[in-house]
């Protein structure tokens, strides 16, 4: 499977962001991708009110969503947010196929609630984990904070889960951009899977006064650690193969996560329903 990491800036505008998408599933569908994965918060960017625009996977921005990647040929995984019954929203990942069916939601867990910001004033958490079968894999979602929480990515993998899909808005900060690769890498080394995370870049169109929201640095990164792609910090589009043959034979010659103890952990999700 070819999988495009598509880092945009994201702007205030959603009629903005969804030409922008347009723009880079084009480009993916290109380079022969079978599924592309935009930022965190494609929708609208952060700073901004999500709530005007709120609306469910079949509202307006995701019917875009679900008729570009129909006009494209490729699966997407993009986030937006949701109304949620108490008034804030969902912060999600929506997954459509390449024929524009919606194929699953994932509502963030992990609320960002430190470094000086409060993510939960706004976003409600989500219940459930995900997985979605994409392009011929099967995925396990994730959104941006979720990466520090390795429990998550250890019951995905545990569930089935060929390939971390991981859509981010990763803000800057002292040592943030260390985390971030740092726990990428990590992520895909401890399960032995392969890690998709696309990120958001500031939007040189909007006003000074807001802050960016994304360092870049989307990376596919294969199940030995090694990253296959960095797109560094500016606006971009790049391809790589998932390749399935690969896991399977650093799996054989690596087997951890046969050597679990699930007489002492738990478990960790294996028997349970995705």
């Amino acid at each position: 499977m070819r999988v495009a990491l598509c880092q945009i800036p994201v702007s205030s505008q959603p009629a903005v962001n969804l030409e922008r998408v347009r723009i880079a599933l084009s480009e993916a569908a290109g380079r022969g991708a079978d599924l592309a994965v935009f930022p965190e918060a494609t929708q609208i960017r952060f700073g901004c009110d999500p709530r005007p625009v709120a609306a469910p996977p079949d509202g307006p921005f995701g019917s875009a969503l679900a008729a570009a990647a129909r006009e494209a040929g490729v699966a997407l995984v993009a986030g937006i947010f949701e109304p949620a019954p108490d008034g804030r929203v969902f912060n999600t990942a929506a997954a459509f196929d390449r024929s524009g069916e919606l194929v699953t939601t994932y509502r963030k867990l992990h609320l960002f609630d430190a470094l000086g910001q409060r993510e939960s004033d706004l976003v409600a958490p989500g219940a459930e984990p995900v997985l979605a079968k994409l392009a011929g894999l099967t995925a396990g979602l994730q959104i941006c904070y979720d990466l520090r929480f390795p429990e998550l990515t250890r019951l995905l993998v545990a569930r089935g889960a060929e390939l971390i899909v991981l859509p981010a808005a990763w803000g800057a900060g002292l040592f943030k951009e260390d985390h971030w690769i740092t726990l990428a890498r990590a992520r895909a080394i401890e399960n032995t899977v392969w890690v998709a995370a696309a990120g958001q870049v500031p939007d040189p169109d909007e006003p000074p006064t807001r802050a960016p929201t994304g360092i870049g640095r989307s990376v596919l990164i294969d199940p030995l650690g090694t990253v296959r792609l960095d797109l560094g910090p500016y606006p971009g589009v790049a391809v790589a193969d998932v390749d399935t043959d690969f896991t399977a034979r650093v799996r054989a010659t690596l087997p951890a996560l046969e050597h679990r103890r699930p007489d002492i952990f738990g478990p960790g999700g294996e028997t349970a329903r995705g």
